[in-house]
């Protein structure tokens, strides 16, 4: 008869999951509305330099002697820097959020291991990459191979001078922390 005296435990765990679900659920939309705003600092334009800085308006007209080089350097574009702030941290936040989709993708072969039950106990959304029981090994060579394909098309891109060379990194953050998400809830 002592079953009888024993706390039931099950019906307390279903308000504690729905509580760490909403926090998670909560700390997620933080963190996604964070890199959205950084991603957009980081494409911000800086300042113009001020025109007075670069003209001077009553300098004396001195003659300049026109060499054949001159249309080659009269047609140079100012250039920028491939590696800068912005790209740079832009590659920090999509890798990081690439490792850490990869790092919670291991939740499902932890939990097929210890045999347990509800919970994900397989890799169901990306089962073509990290496989249905991805080992750990295979989770972090698929995000090093998503990290610097996305690097590597955004420097391609920048290098082109192209002004969309933000979206691989972008949209490689997106699509790894919609990972991390869903892995959160499904799996821990």
């Amino acid at each position: 008869m002592t079953y009888r005296n024993h706390k039931n435990l099950t019906n307390s765990r279903p308000f504690a999951s729905a509580k760490f679900k909403v926090t998670l659920l909560k700390s997620t939309v933080v963190i996604a509305f964070m890199v959205a705003i950084l991603a957009m600092s980081a494409l911000a334009a800086e300042l113009p330099e001020a025109p007075s800085s670069s003209l001077r308006i009553y300098a004396a007209m001195t003659p300049v002697a026109v060499s054949s080089a001159a249309p080659n350097s009269v047609q140079k574009v100012a250039e920028t820097h491939t590696f800068d702030k912005k790209f740079v941290s832009l590659a920090i936040i999509s890798s990081g959020s690439t490792f850490a989709d990869s790092y919670t993708t291991l939740f499902a072969r932890e939990n097929w291991l210890a045999h347990k039950q509800g919970v994900c106990n397989i890799e169901v959304q990306s089962a073509y990459l990290y496989g249905t029981h991805p080992t750990v090994g295979r989770a972090y060579a698929v995000a090093s191979a998503k990290s610097a394909g996305s690097i590597f098309a955004a420097y391609y891109l920048r290098k082109h001078h192209s002004r969309f060379w933000s979206v691989p990194l972008v949209a490689n953050s997106m699509i790894s922390l919609e990972g991390v998400t869903q892995n959160m809830i499904a799996c821990n």
